[in-house]
């Protein structure tokens, strides 16, 4: 398993305009929350604990980000346990608003990465790899946190590679086309 320098290096490559991460802090969420709801139905009490894909869903994610690195990992636990119980909240409103509720989520979400993507002049990272879709959400948190000043360590090695964010289109160095 790649490490969490490599996995935010790989995503970076894909994201290094500033207006394309600024989309990202809204449609990411978005799209998490829309999946946490489609995800709490169907759902099973069992011995008291209400089970569902959902709840799979976050314990993988959660431990994903942990292995990964435990700041991070707990950070991203502190975002994704209200997101989960927003998502079943969702769930148990009348079947046509959870569908609602949860579509507009999942679907606006999107049409705001796609518009970001738009603005970086490249596709979204999971076209290319779908742990991308796993990271995303983490793009974000280490992101807030480069904002907060913390992790800088993690910072320098993702534009060491990927080269700092900016506010217009221009590759990132690794997907630059070469002239021959």
């Amino acid at each position: 398993m790649r490490t969490l320098n490599e996995q935010l290096e790989t995503y970076a490559l894909y994201h290094r305009d500033r207006r394309n991460i600024a989309t990202h802090f809204v449609g990411v969420p978005m799209i998490v929350l829309g999946v946490f709801a489609f995800l709490a139905r169907p759902a099973l009490l069992v011995g008291g604990v209400m089970l569902s894909p959902a709840l799979v869903a976050l314990v993988a994610g959660v431990a994903f980000y942990m292995v990964l690195d435990r700041r991070f990992g707990l950070a991203m636990l502190a975002v994704m346990t209200p997101a989960f119980a927003f998502g079943v909240w969702v769930a148990t409103l009348s079947t046509g608003l959870w569908v609602a509720a949860a579509s507009a989520l999942f679907v606006v979400g999107w049409i705001i990465q796609f518009v970001g993507h738009m603005y970086e002049g490249k596709k979204p990272a999971f076209v290319d790899d779908l742990v991308g879709l796993l990271i995303g959400p983490l793009f974000v948190m280490a992101e807030t946190a480069f904002l907060l000043g913390l992790r800088n360590d993690v910072r320098e090695a993702i534009e060491a590679k990927a080269g700092p964010t900016h506010g217009g289109k221009k590759a990132a160095p690794a997907l630059q086309k070469t002239a021959a």
